[in-house]
């Protein structure tokens, strides 16, 4: 068998091959690429910082030396990620490469070559290790996930306002029930992702610098006198722009990465949801999808446009969902003050996320093809007119008529009910004049109760 070269059409993950457009705003965050440019942005920040501590041994840098060091940052390319991977053949070790990447770039420049010994002083692998999964996690909600959901929740709105009007007959357990309009029903996907939204947003992303066990036990042999807790949380709630986590083991444990992620799985959830009763919907001929030139629904039923990407969006959600339960149920778990397992799960963050954004890309898009069909949703309620017997018995019970439920029921129930029908038994009930008015004016359409104004004000 001939072994391809490494390729998008040879990826072992569809989310390199198939979909890598689709997830590329992940790529250079999420990627190992990602993780590499961040340990370098801890391990300079965390050396700026020890030259301000006013030890004699390591005096502030220049203003030049902190320049050239930042730059190593802004600047981080793939061929500085090759570099250290090179190195890393060597070291056989992920962090202490990026260590002696840096003290090479630190060659040409006295200054900083004369402290070099700083770098990574006093730190162990996951005090780097967890401030740049922050903040790998702090740039792609900020960058991507965020702003895709608010895409999501700027269109349902939109169709929320657009349809509010529309009416629709409901099905509860797959039965006609009483009516709604198409708007309402999108307000309230809409109002739910809000509130998961907001949990997303709101998780504190925490990260600790406290050494082998989380006691600063080397900081101190080195200078007993200096507070390394506060230092510590100044690096990390200053220059990183994390929230400090003051007590914990040889690794952060991970409690903040369990809430994002049960938050995002949650999100999700409420979007299968979401895309099963437009697919429904579909289904039923409420919605119809815009077509494009050239594409083809089925390979043998010239006639069909799928609804794809609400299919494709539910798959990927759940891929996600299950990623990100492990992630949150296993990170959490470490044996006594340290084990690796959490180390190659976290390596799929990206994966995980990845599957989300797929997911949500693939709403969008069926969400852009989606065109109201009023007539089929017209005929639909024309056809049940049996959903009135609760107007009708509701008054019934206002004015006292005896047995209203029982009538309606007797009425209604495994009948095909016509308008003819229900006017007629209206006419023989003893209700004042105006009720009655009321009650014949009534059909299947307009009887939505508060759904439009509801759908409106969201």
């Amino acid at each position: 068998m001939n072994v391809a070269p490494f390729s998008s059409i040879s990826a072992l993950s569809p989310l390199d091959g198939r979909y890598a457009s689709r997830v590329a705003a992940l790529r250079p965050l999420l990627s190992e690429y990602g993780l590499m440019h961040r340990r370098v942005q801890v391990e300079v920040e965390w050396f700026i910082a020890l030259s301000d501590c006013g030890f004699a041994e390591f005096k502030p840098l220049s203003e030049a030396g902190r320049g050239l060091l930042r730059s190593l940052v802004t600047r981080f390319s793939e061929a500085d990620a090759q570099a250290i991977k090179e190195i890393e053949k060597t070291t056989n070790h992920d962090v202490k490469a990026v260590e002696y990447w840096l003290k090479s770039r630190f060659e040409a420049n006295a200054e900083l070559k004369a402290a070099g010994e700083f770098v990574h002083f006093a730190c162990t692998s996951e005090d780097i290790n967890n401030t740049s999964h922050g903040l790998m996690l702090k740039a792609a909600r900020a960058e991507v996930l965020l702003p895709t959901i608010d895409k999501i929740v700027t269109k349902l709105t939109d169709m929320a306002h657009t349809l509010s009007a529309v009416p629709m007959l409901s099905r509860t357990h797959g039965q006609t029930a009483s009516p709604t309009t198409v708007g309402k029903e999108i307000a309230n996907v809409v109002a739910r992702l809000r509130n998961a939204r907001a949990r997303i947003a709101d998780v504190k992303l925490l990260a600790k610098m406290n050494g082998a066990v989380g006691n600063y036990n080397a900081h101190l042999s080195a200078w007993p006198e200096h507070d390394w807790e506060a230092f510590s949380q100044r690096v990390i709630e200053g220059p990183l722009g994390l929230s400090f986590n003051p007590y914990t083991i040889q690794i952060e444990p991970h409690d903040y990465m369990a809430e994002l992620f049960d938050a995002v799985t949650r999100t999700n959830t409420i979007l299968i949801d979401w895309s099963r009763d437009v697919w429904g919907y579909v289904s039923l001929g409420y919605f119809k999808q815009r077509t494009k030139a050239g594409e083809i629904g089925s390979s043998t039923m010239p006639h069909k446009v799928n609804p794809i990407d609400f299919e494709n969006a539910e798959g990927n959600f759940g891929l996600a969902n299950a990623l990100l339960s492990h992630l949150s149920q296993k990170l959490p778990i470490s044996r006594w003050q340290r084990d690796l397992t959490d180390s190659t799960v976290l390596r799929n963050m990206g994966v995980a996320l990845g599957y989300a954004v797929l997911g949500y890309d693939s709403l969008l898009k069926g969400l852009d093809k989606l065109e109201i069909n009023e007539a089929a949703l017209a005929a639909d309620l024309d056809a049940a007119w049996e959903v009135l017997a609760e107007p009708i018995q509701t008054v019934m019970r206002r004015y006292a008529l005896p047995n209203p439920y029982e009538r309606l029921k007797e009425l209604t129930r495994g009948k095909a009910i016509t308008q003819e029908a229900i006017r007629e038994f209206i006419g023989t009930l003893e209700l004042p004049e105006a009720e009655k008015a009321r009650l014949m004016d009534l059909t299947p359409g307009s009887y939505i109760g508060r759904a439009e104004s509801l759908a409106r004000k969201i």
